[in-house]
């Protein structure tokens, strides 16, 4: 469920990047520039972060979702007591 999620925030991410690129100028001088480095370095951490979350997910969170069979009590043969 949350790969769907990793994959839906990273195709929307593409999308905005597709769409803001070729308007962002980064090589201009004052504010305007400063806007475009500073949001494409969010959209880098943001990408980074959702691949990160993708591709290394822990192996307990995978294993989540398996059913286990739980132990059988052993019982002890002598009591000393």
């Amino acid at each position: 469920m949350k790969k769907q999620r990793y994959l839906i925030c990273l195709l929307l991410a593409g999308m905005m990047l597709y769409y803001a690129v070729p308007r962002l100028d980064v090589f201009a001088d004052g504010l305007q520039g400063v806007f475009g480095l500073s949001w494409l370095g969010f959209a880098a951490i943001v990408i980074a972060g959702n691949l990160t979350g993708m591709l290394f997910t822990p192996r307990a969170a995978k294993a989540k979702g398996k059913r286990f069979k739980p132990k059988k009590e052993v019982k002890k043969l002598r009591s000393f007591g």
